[in-house]
C-alpha cells in the first residue's frame, strides 16, 4: 500500500515538474522594485510602457533580464534550449535619456506594417522609440498590435 502510494506521489510530483518547465512565472515584484529605483527622464513613458504591454495579454510576464525590464510569454510550451529565448518578446532599453526603447525580440517576424519597428538586424530585433507620453498614446494600438502578431506566431511545441 505505502509502496504505491509514494510512486502516486513521485508521478504527482514529475507532472508537477514538467508543467513547471512549460511555463515562466512573472516576477512582479523585481520589476516593481527597479522601477522604483529608475531614474530615468522618461520614468513616465516607461511606466505606461509596462502597463500597456503587460494589459495586452493575460499570458505576457515580466522579469528583470539583461539589467532591464523584460517581457515574456508565461504560458505552457515545450521544453527548449534556455539560449534560443523563445518565450521573449519585448527588452526595455533604457541607456538613452532622450527616449524609451523598446527592442522586440524577434520582431521580423509579425511583418509590421505599421511604422512603428525600426532597424534591420540580422538576429531579426527591431526597435521601437517612444520619446514623449503623446507618442506612447498615438503608438498604443500598433505597440499592442505587433505584440498580439507576435505571440500569434510563437512556436508553443
Amino acid at each position: 500500500m505505502q509502496a504505491k502510494q509514494t510512486k502516486e506521489k513521485e508521478k504527482a510530483q514529475t507532472k508537477a515538474k514538467e508543467k513547471n518547465t512549460l511555463t515562466k512565472p512573472s516576477e512582479p515584484d523585481k520589476v516593481d522594485a527597479y522601477m522604483a529605483k529608475l531614474k530615468h527622464p522618461l520614468m513616465d513613458v516607461a511606466a505606461a510602457l509596462r502597463k500597456i504591454i503587460l494589459s495586452t495579454d493575460s499570458e505576457i510576464g515580466e522579469e528583470i533580464k539583461w539589467n532591464a525590464p523584460t517581457f515574456f510569454y508565461s504560458g505552457e510550451m515545450k521544453p527548449s534550449d534556455p539560449k534560443k529565448y523563445k518565450r521573449y518578446i519585448i527588452v526595455f532599453n533604457l541607456f538613452r535619456k532622450n527616449c524609451v526603447r523598446l527592442i522586440v525580440w524577434k520582431g521580423a517576424r509579425v511583418n509590421d506594417k505599421s511604422g512603428l519597428l525600426e532597424g534591420d538586424y540580422a538576429d531579426g530585433r527591431r526597435l521601437a522609440l517612444f520619446h514623449s507620453m503623446e507618442e506612447v498614446k498615438a503608438k498604443k494600438a500598433a505597440l499592442q498590435g505587433v505584440i498580439r502578431r507576435w505571440l500569434e506566431t510563437l512556436e508553443r511545441d
